[in-house]
């Protein structure tokens, strides 16, 4: 017969072996040792916390003949049979293959039976949410008045899922995720138990890679016995998780605080090349710059770290703003790797995407010239895909010095229009039409695009208030709503460069909005004067 797997062979029996759930455990002993025993009960709470476990306890505790301080005695049959699985009264239901309206029917049934050896019938069900609304209508009453001698205990790791009307009828149980400090211990004493000699750093890896889960980092923990025996060192585990405490995680949290874009492209690409997996580094990057946030909110006690750790992190916290701290969290928790076959773009981009936004309050972005031409006396030629109106200033002393994000920054700001730069209603006409194509994929139904295309028109620019003639009340009222006329000023001034608020007029045709430019042909413009008007104006695309 093969050997049990770590997390059956290493399950709690009492329930003070149960780890990191010390509110639910102490209640719960509490309740046994009083005899105020509830008649259902509600387990929520992550995977591998200890539900399933507290639910066979409890069966053994309210049962168990020689019970002492609420806890079972784990000696006599009664508890015997249910560690080992054999208890005839204690009945374990999973849900998610047993959901349906025959079942709790079957169940409803069963329950009206004395027990036959133990002093109470136990039923647990595992996942109940996944039961169906009929079956749970049919639990419902059950429930409510269950027979004198069954106890009910619930289990779900999804409990908004789980109906109201059962919930009321339970008493409910929170559980929570192990802290990374209890699971290492529960490994450490695994490991003693087993004689596995392991690294406490590589404990650690583990207990991270679990995310809380007690059963997962158990079940890690075999794997590595089964590959590397009874002797793991730490940078075994780093190879086979595809993680890492080594100094690169902190080193690229550091290029990433100090925006040094260059060396933190460096360390991606060194991962990349090494063949280290980037989806878990990132993972590790994102609980680090979490750590710096949390240390900058002064928050230490939320970190699972060392002393040396937080002062190393508080340290470096100082010198960045929380803003950018949040910005840094969220650009890197958003990478998806699903969606780019684990390519270091996702990182590159990330990083980028911090440097610039440390550009974003600045009037002016710095603005500098390519190495090749450092020796220019005061003005060069711009670089090439830079508009030739705008200009680029040379600081001898910085030329060499300065950092990437300035230079993207520069040539991303070259594209937008300066404020400096004067814009009337033929200017904002003239680029109507890539404004309506901007904003595809706008709005709650990404349509918000067509209530502008051929619905209205740009009638005039009032200082900054740009008017937009509608002919449809319809498209007018859309627009100024307050969702969408938020987005449309916001697209104006990613199009146009400067702030535009709007207001929505409506007219009686297109042919009353004539362009500007039109008007200004000699001959339409004599014509207009001696009374003539425009009643169509072609499209000129």
């Amino acid at each position: 017969m093969g050997s049990e797997v770590f997390y059956r062979k290493w399950r709690p029996q009492t329930l003070s072996e149960v780890v990191g759930q010390q509110p639910v455990t102490q209640t719960l002993r509490h309740a046994v040792e009083s005899g105020k025993i509830a008649h259902a009960y509600l387990f929520c709470g992550p995977r591998g916390t200890g539900k399933t476990s507290m639910a066979r306890i409890l069966a053994k505790a309210v049962n168990c003949p020689n019970r002492a301080g609420g806890e079972p005695c784990n000696a006599c049959d009664m508890c015997r049979s249910v560690t080992e699985g054999r208890a005839l009264d204690v009945i374990e239901i999973d849900a998610a293959s047993n959901r349906g309206i025959d079942e709790i029917r079957s169940l409803r049934e069963k329950a009206n039976y004395a027990p036959s050896l133990a002093r109470y019938k136990v039923y647990i069900i595992d996942e109940v949410h996944m039961l169906t609304e009929a079956a749970c209508n049919a639990l419902l009453k059950t429930l409510e008045e269950p027979p004198p001698h069954v106890i009910f205990v619930l289990a779900t790791t999804e409990a908004h899922k789980v109906i109201a009307t059962i919930i009321s009828r339970c008493q409910r149980f929170n559980f929570h995720r192990l802290r990374q400090t209890e699971i290492t211990d529960k490994l450490k004493l695994i490991c003693k138990k087993e004689g596995i000699r392991i690294e406490s750093g590589a404990l650690e890896l583990i207990a991270r890679a679990a995310t809380g889960s007690l059963r997962d980092a158990e079940n890690i923990l075999q794997q590595m016995i089964a590959y590397y025996g009874n002797q793991i060192e730490l940078d075994q585990i780093q190879t086979e998780l595809g993680t890492s405490r080594e100094p690169r995680v902190r080193e690229l949290a550091r290029c990433v605080v100090s925006r040094d874009v260059a060396a933190g492209l460096r360390i991606v690409n060194s991962l990349n090349s090494d063949g280290i997996d980037l989806r878990q580094f990132n993972l590790g990057l994102v609980e680090y710059l979490r750590g710096l946030l949390l240390a900058k909110s002064r928050c230490e006690e939320a970190l699972d770290v060392t002393s040396e750790d937080l002062a190393e992190m508080s340290s470096l916290a100082t010198n960045a703003p929380m803003d950018y701290l949040l910005k840094a969290v969220k650009s890197f928790s958003s990478i998806d790797f699903r969606s780019d076959n684990y390519s270091a773009l996702s990182l590159e981009m990330a990083l980028l995407d911090c440097a610039l936004s440390s550009q974003a309050g600045k009037e002016q972005p710095i603005m500098t010239t390519p190495p090749e031409v450092v020796d220019a006396p005061e003005m060069t030629k711009p670089p090439e895909g830079i508009g030739a109106d705008a200009p680029v200033a040379v600081e001898p002393d910085r030329v060499g010095t300065e950092d990437d994000s300035e230079v993207l920054a520069a040539v991303v700001a070259s594209e937008i229009p300066s404020k400096d730069i004067p814009q009337d209603i033929d200017y904002v006409r003239s680029r109507w039409r890539d404004f309506i194509k901007s904003l595809r994929g706008e709005g709650s139904s990404g349509n918000l695009d067509a209530f502008l295309r051929s619905a209205c028109d740009p009638v005039a620019l009032e200082d900054d208030t740009l008017v937009l003639g509608f002919y449809y009340s319809f498209h007018k009222e859309k627009i100024e709503d307050t969702k969408y006329r938020h987005l449309v000023e916001k697209k104006l001034k990613e199009v146009f460069g400067r702030s535009y608020r709007i207001r929505c007029i409506l007219v009686d045709s297109k042919r009353e909005v004539p362009s500007q430019v039109r008007t200004q042909n000699p001959v339409i413009k004599a014509a207009l004067e001696m009374g003539a008007r425009i009643s169509e104006q072609e499209s000129l695309s």
